[in-house]
This record gives structure tokens, C-alpha cells and sequence, in this order.
């Protein structure tokens, strides 16, 4: 069985509980075993903190590295945002021997040292590449015959150059993915357009935030799609509560989400009560 250990991020188990939840029960289902990563903290966002300190920043996220190196585990997230930030961070302190030992000599002062071997992995891109689709297909308890767009986020796929996981311009996992448990996997125009949210433009330009936000909308609407699944809460967020007051109520549904219902969870389990864009299954 796969072990990792689980990185919350901070926006899941505030906002969307259910998010956690469905991602504990659907790997458990899967094989994949997850174990809690204790004191870890944000990872921290890049667009924030290293917009203003990179040595911060790089320290805060090797804190988290050097905690899951202790265990003697690799990291699983759930967030585009946590896997940018802890992955960039690790894969710089891997080929930077001169930068990691400097920011072993913050962590010495909090009893830590990270040597440099801990691996980033998304949750999206465990489920496709280690378990696989056909696993997945095998585990659905109730096909569903959703129309989806697939929401792949900014962070997940690029810098495409390091992460090599899929086409940066035109991705097929989450199609994949998504198509595993019965549903359709819409298509639409402007496919890897940011949902609006990332690097602090929601909470300092709202507005800004909100015309792309309406420009998804606006082609999942076009494509034909009756509902947004991604694979990121800060995703999640900006179009579950962006949606409030905008003519659009797509139902938004992490993919743990959508395999907890395939998979034959309780809608209380999936946590769908904390959505602010109603959730009918």
C-alpha cells in the first residue's frame, strides 16, 4: 500500500471539511494510505509570502519538507496552491546545495534539518498515475452521468518544465479521471484560464477576480457542462461562493468529492452542506 503524508492546506479543512473527508475514504478505498502530518503549517502561499520574501517563504515550506522527511514519508496535497508552493520549494532546495544549507541554519534553530529528499505529490496525479483509471473504475459503486468541466487550475500542471505530469495547454488526466466513474468531461473554450483567485487577487481586486471568474462561468455555461469539478479548494472556493449573486449555479465538486459519491458516500460525509451553490445528487 502507498503512504503519504497528508498536507491539509488551510483552505479545505476550514472551508470545505468534506473535502478532507472524501479524500480520506477514497484513498483508503484505493490503497493509498494517508497519515496526518503533525504541526504542519501553510505552505505557505506563494503568492503572498514570496511575493515578499523568498527566503521566507523557502524556509516556512522546507519546514513542512523536513516534517514529512522525519516520517520518512512523501507528501500527498489536495490543493493546486500547496503543491505549487512545497514542490517549487523542494525542487529548488534538491538542486541547490548552497540554498538548502542556508535554510538548514533556520531550521537548526527549531531543532529541524531537511536534506533534500522529500517528494510533492498531488492527489490528481496519485490517482492517475500510481492507482490508475482502471483501479478507480473498479471501485465505483454507482456510475454517474454528469456533464462536468474539468477544472485544472494554474498551479497544478505548470511550470510544466519540472512537473511533467501532462500538456500544460491541453491537458487529458482530469478528463481521465473524471470520465472513470461514468461522467463526461465537457469541452470548452479557454480551457486552462486562471478560475481568478490565485496570487491574492480575490482578496486585494475582487472585482479583477471576478471577471474571469464570470468568463468561466461563462464557457462551462457555452460547453455545455452542468457542473465544475476540480481538483483545488481555492479553486473550489472562488467559483462555490463567486457564484452567489452572478446568474450562474454550477454545483462544484472537488474530485474527491465526485468519487466519494461514486464511490457510494453519505452527501452528509461529502460535507456538500458547506457549499455555499447548492449540491443536488
Amino acid at each position: 500500500m502507498a503512504k503519504y503524508a497528508f498536507f491539509l492546506g488551510c483552505i479545505a479543512p476550514l472551508r470545505y471539511p468534506g473535502i478532507e473527508r472524501s479524500t480520506r475514504d477514497v484513498c483508503k478505498a484505493l490503497g493509498v494510505e494517508l497519515v496526518d502530518l503533525k504541526d504542519a503549517s501553510c505552505c505557505p502561499a506563494p503568492g503572498v509570502i514570496k511575493s515578499f520574501s523568498k527566503d521566507t517563504w523557502l524556509a516556512a515550506a522546507a519546514r513542512n519538507l523536513a516534517l514529512a522527511e522525519k516520517e520518512g514519508l512523501d507528501i500527498l496535497t489536495i490543493c493546486n496552491g500547496c503543491y505549487g508552493s512545497l514542490f517549487d520549494a523542494a525542487h529548488e532546495l534538491h538542486e541547490d546545495k548552497k540554498l538548502l544549507d542556508s535554510v538548514n541554519k533556520i531550521l537548526a534553530e527549531i531543532g529541524l534539518k531537511y536534506s533534500g529528499g522529500t517528494k510533492v505529490r498531488h492527489f490528481a496525479e496519485v490517482l492517475y498515475k500510481d492507482v490508475g483509471v482502471d483501479k478507480i473504475k473498479e471501485a465505483v459503486k454507482k456510475p454517474l452521468d454528469y456533464k462536468a468541466a474539468a477544472f485544472y487550475g494554474c498551479h497544478f500542471l505548470k511550470p510544466s518544465g519540472i512537473k511533467k505530469l501532462d500538456d500544460p495547454e491541453n491537458p487529458k488526466m482530469l478528463d481521465e479521471l473524471i470520465a472513470a466513474v461514468g461522467a463526461e468531461s465537457m469541452p470548452r473554450k479557454q480551457k486552462m484560464m486562471c478560475c481568478g483567485a490565485g496570487g491574492g487577487l480575490r482578496s486585494q481586486f475582487g472585482e479583477n477576480a471576478m471577471q474571469l471568474t464570470r468568463a468561466n462561468l461563462e464557457n462551462i455555461k457555452e460547453g455545455g457542462a452542468s457542473m465544475i469539478i476540480d481538483v483545488c479548494p481555492f479553486c473550489h472556493l472562488q467559483f462555490d461562493a463567486g457564484q452567489k449573486d452572478s446568474g450562474f449555479n454550477f454545483p462544484v465538486l472537488h474530485l474527491s468529492q465526485l468519487y466519494g459519491i461514486a464511490m457510494g458516500m453519505d452527501a452528509k460525509d461529502l460535507g456538500l452542506n458547506a457549499h455555499v451553490t447548492p449540491v443536488k445528487l
